[in-house]
C-alpha cells in the first residue's frame, strides 16, 4: 500500500448490504414452459461421440502438467 492511499472502514450501510447480497442465490429469470419440458424430452440423447470427447477432456486435464498447475 503506497503512502497516499488510506485505510477505510466500511460503514454499517455498506455491512448491511453485504450481507443482504449474500443472501442472494441465483435463479432463471423466467422457468421453461410446458412446451420447452417437453421438446427438452424429445431430444435425442447425446452421441457416443460426445460422451468420448468430454472423457477424453477431462482426462487430458487430469494429466495437465506445466505454468499453473499446483503440485
Amino acid at each position: 500500500m503506497s503512502d497516499d492511499a488510506k485505510r477505510t472502514r466500511p460503514t454499517s450501510t455498506t455491512r448491511e448490504a453485504e450481507a443482504a447480497d449474500a443472501q442472494v442465490h441465483a435463479a432463471p429469470d423466467e422457468m421453461p414452459s410446458p412446451e420447452d419440458e417437453e421438446a427438452a424430452e424429445r431430444a435425442p440423447a447425446e452421441s457416443p461421440e460426445v460422451s468420448e470427447n468430454y472423457r477424453e477432456a477431462i482426462e487430458r486435464g487430469a494429466r495437465q502438467e506445466g505454468e499453473g498447475r499446483l503440485p
